[in-house]
C-alpha cells in the first residue's frame, strides 16, 4: 500500500507569499523555506513584516483569491489521484488554502492553523505537529503504509529522505546541489513518471 505525498506551494501551486509579496510591493515577504530553512523563524519575520504595514488576514486572502495552480498542476494530481492515495503535507495554513483545494478538485491536506486577533491580524501559528512532514510520512509509515514524496524546499528534505522514494521538483540550484542523489525534475510529466516507477 503506497501514499503519495506532495508539497503544495511551489509544487502545485504558486509560492502564496512570493505572490503577497509582489501584490503589495513588500519584498522582504518573498521571503520562503527555499530561503529560511528554519520555519518558526520565518513565520515571526513575516508577522513582524504584517504587523509593520498594517496588513492581516483579509488581505492574504484577497490575494490567494487570484491565484491560480501551476499549469498542469491538476491534470498531474488527478492522473495521480486514480493511481495512488495522495496526501498533500504543507506548511500552509487552513485560512490561506481553501481556495487553492477547491482549484485542484478538493484533494485531502494536511496543513496548520493562523491565530488571528479580534482586528483580523495574524499573531500567531498553531503548527499540527512538530515537524510535520516528516512525522506525518513516518505516522503513515507505521500504520502499514510506503510513502513516496516530493517537493521542492529545505523542509520537505526529511519527508523525501525517509520515503520509499523521492524527489525534488523545481526546487532551487543550491538546493540540488547539496542534494545530488536526490532525483530532480522540472516537468509534471517527468515527475508523473517517477511516482509512476515508484508505484
Amino acid at each position: 500500500m503506497n501514499v503519495c505525498c506532495l508539497d503544495m506551494e511551489g509544487v502545485l501551486v504558486p509560492e502564496i507569499w512570493i505572490a503577497f509579496s509582489e501584490a503589495t510591493g513588500i519584498p522582504e515577504l518573498r521571503r520562503t523555506t527555499r530561503d529560511e530553512p528554519d520555519y518558526n523563524k520565518l513565520m515571526a519575520f513575516r508577522m513582524d513584516i504584517l504587523r509593520e504595514h498594517g496588513l492581516g488576514l483579509k488581505q492574504i486572502q484577497e490575494v490567494i483569491a487570484t491565484i491560480d495552480p501551476l499549469p498542469g498542476a491538476k491534470e498531474f494530481l488527478d492522473t495521480l489521484r486514480s493511481e495512488s492515495q495522495v496526501i498533500i503535507i504543507s506548511d500552509t495554513f487552513e485560512e490561506f488554502a481553501k481556495p487553492l483545494m477547491q482549484k485542484l478538485g478538493w484533494p485531502t491536506l494536511f496543513c496548520n492553523a493562523l491565530e488571528v486577533d479580534k482586528d483580523g491580524m495574524v499573531v500567531g501559528v498553531h503548527m499540527r505537529c512538530p515537524e510535520s512532514k516528516l512525522t506525518t510520512v513516518r505516522a503513515l509509515q507505521s500504520m502499514g503504509f510506503d510513502t513516496i514524496a516530493t517537493g521542492d524546499s529545505f523542509n520537505d528534505l526529511a519527508m523525501i529522505r525517509a520515503s520509499k522514494a523521492g524527489f525534488l521538483f523545481r526546487s532551487t540550484e543550491q538546493i540540488k546541489a547539496d542534494n545530488p542523489d536526490l532525483p530532480a525534475y522540472e516537468e509534471f510529466d517527468e515527475l508523473l513518471a517517477a511516482f509512476e516507477a515508484a508505484l
